[in-house]
């Protein structure tokens, strides 16, 4: 097959949707088929003449304008059309004489545009633009979920048909595994955490439903409990809410700040941790669940889905909001973290790249099908 992929805006740095877009590509190489990935080009938000604030909007041009006339030009190439984030389901309305699918990975942002979320309040703009979204969703052929939580969702908020809804998780986007132990101690120590930290890992970004705030808190009850913990803080630069909240409980000393580390360094780091604390409010799917559980780390997360859906049995949940309930459940599960290891390599299996693009040639199969017999119909 000819298979378009859509990916994102690169001034938008949105990773996890670029690191889909990549994983996508280079599997359907693999599988033998031809690729090619276009997204919207900085012609305008990359100039630098204007002040920052005019960047969103000259953005919007690039993306809303000028790239439509540019997906226009390449799409007769095309067997089917892969928009790999939801968020560019705008451009479905381009799409109709064409097979075509969009992964939908979450509902969030909708949700929190129709007031959903009392943690966090969509401007005016936002919420046009998800409205916009909503309309491109409801357009498209197919649409594939990455959990059964965002299925649901979008089967709540859009008038696609549930045929036209499936589900496909995501795979792991590295070949994450337990990294030996010599060479994992020497990647720490260059990242300036010492040989005998007993540690707590949090992977994430600082969106709201994150709880970075919460991982702090119950890192906090931890240690009022057993003070000889760490926390390694990876992601995004932390906010000053959460600077202030490690200052004001004097936590300097015992939270670690990586930002944005390479891959093998967060292997080795989930290889080390005692467990990973995942105790998000809301999620797509969670990938950091699988990749800790497929390098043998423990995983404390949310007792919600789609949290408690990817971690199968082969997690520990807790109530992200009950930060002392939280701190009781870690402590209490501490002598079991070997059986939760080998579960969780286990459950990780579910949930490799390979599968799930066997599963998105199926579904490009039957959008083609469709499309033919639409044609020929008509």
């Amino acid at each position: 097959m000819k298979i378009l992929l859509i990916g994102n805006y690169q001034p938008d740095a949105i990773q996890s949707m670029d690191l889909f877009s990549v994983m996508l590509e280079n599997h359907l190489i693999q599988f033998g088929h031809q690729v090619r990935v276009i997204r919207p080009i900085p012609y305008l938000g990359s100039l630098h003449l204007f002040p920052n604030v005019f960047k969103k909007w000259f953005g919007y041009i690039d993306k809303l304008i000028i790239f439509p006339l540019n997906l226009r030009s390449v799409i007769s190439w095309a067997d089917v059309v892969h928009i790999c984030d939801h968020g560019n389901a705008i451009y479905a309305r381009y799409l109709q004489n064409i097979p075509h699918i969009v992964t939908c990975h979450d509902l969030l942002a909708i949700r929190s545009g129709l007031g959903e979320f009392l943690e966090y309040k969509t401007g005016w703009t936002g919420k046009i633009l998800q409205q916009m979204i909503v309309k491109g969703l409801n357009q498209a052929q197919k649409v594939a979920c990455i959990s059964e939580q965002t299925r649901n969702d979008l089967i709540r908020f859009s008038t696609l048909d549930e045929k036209a809804v499936t589900l496909i998780p995501v795979g792991l986007n590295y070949p994450y595994s337990p990294m030996a132990a010599l060479e994992a101690k020497q990647r720490l120590k260059a990242l300036g955490i010492s040989q005998d930290c007993r540690f707590i890992l949090h992977v994430g970004a600082n969106h709201w439903y994150k709880n970075r705030l919460g991982v702090l808190a119950i890192f906090y009850q931890l240690i009022l409990k057993q003070s000889e913990w760490y926390l390694v803080m990876v992601g995004k630069p932390m906010t000053d809410e959460m600077h202030k909240f490690i200052q004001s409980h004097n936590l300097s000393q015992k939270v670690i700040e990586l930002v944005e580390i390479e891959h093998e360094n967060l292997r080795a780091l989930y290889s080390s941790a005692t467990a990973l604390l995942f105790p998000s409010l809301q999620e797509g799917f969670g990938w950091p669940i699988i990749e800790a559980q497929a390098c043998g780390c423990p995983v404390f997360t949310s007792n919600r889905p789609p949290m408690n859906d990817v971690g199968g049995e082969a997690a520990v949940y807790i109530d992200p909001n009950n930060h002392e309930d939280t701190v009781e459940k870690i402590v209490s599960s501490l002598s079991k973290l070997e059986m939760f290891k080998s579960k969780g390599f286990i459950n990780s299996q579910r949930f490799t790249a390979q599968n799930m693009v066997y599963q998105y040639i199926e579904l490009y199969q039957l959008a083609i099908e469709e499309k033919y017999k639409t044609k020929i119909t008509n």
